[in-house]
């Protein structure tokens, strides 16, 4: 309380104003942006529909070139001619790298059928955890069985070619070259589907372990 002249009491009240340092501004604060996820293989999708693919091409091409392997020719041996009648269905082996030849053209043709479905549908191609470990079973099955009939094929072809050892045993191939050159070229094809197959294996193991990180 203060006294002024005239004897009166005047109460002084003060107001503070606050100082310019003191004033709150309020600044927009950036939010962190939430990316989106990016796979860590981004182009692994388009390898993979390619490996499929190349698989298919390379397991028709074993079947057709396998199937149309046909040929009639004559051995001439001491000078007595022999008919003779080449054909993929009179052996064993060659039935079974044709079996398995189809069977492999099924899997890769069903698997880019699923693909394309997806495709459609805009469903992401990256298939789940289950559906990758189901695709790496089928994928080594394959693969194995079509280097097994491979294999036992090229070992026919090649006791064509060279007989057996220690035995009088003529090159058929000489009188039948169609017929063994169509068997090689589907041999051939044969193991280039294998090699596919085996790609598309390390690519189901890259995908597993993407998936494992999320």
């Amino acid at each position: 309380m203060g006294s002024i002249g005239n004897g009166r009491s005047v109460s002084a009240v003060g107001i503070q104003m606050p100082s310019a340092e003191s004033k709150m501004v309020l600044e927009p604060v950036a939010l962190p942006a939430t990316a989106s996820p990016v796979p860590r293989w981004p182009r692994l999708g388009v390898v993979m529909v390619a490996t499929r693919a190349a698989a298919l091409v390379m397991a028709l091409l074993s079947v057709s070139l396998m199937v149309s392997s046909k040929q009639q020719g004559i051995l001439t041996i001491f000078g007595i001619e022999i008919p003779l009648d080449a054909n993929w269905s009179f052996s064993y082996s060659l039935q079974f790298l044709v079996g398995m030849s189809a069977a492999s053209s099924a899997y890769s043709l069903a698997h880019l059928l699923l693909i394309a479905h997806k495709v459609v549908k805009k469903v992401p191609m990256v298939p789940s955890r289950r559906q990758t470990w189901m695709l790496f079973a089928g994928d080594q099955v394959f693969s194995l069985a079509m280097m097994s009939a491979g294999s036992a094929a090229a070992a026919v072809c090649n006791l064509n070619r060279t007989g057996i050892r220690h035995t009088a045993l003529p090159n058929f191939c000489k009188p039948l070259p169609r017929f063994c050159d169509l068997s090689a070229a589907s041999i051939a094809c044969a193991f280039l589907s294998c090699v596919f197959l085996a790609t598309s294996t390390v690519i189901d193991v890259i995908w597993l372990s993407s998936l494992g990180d999320e």
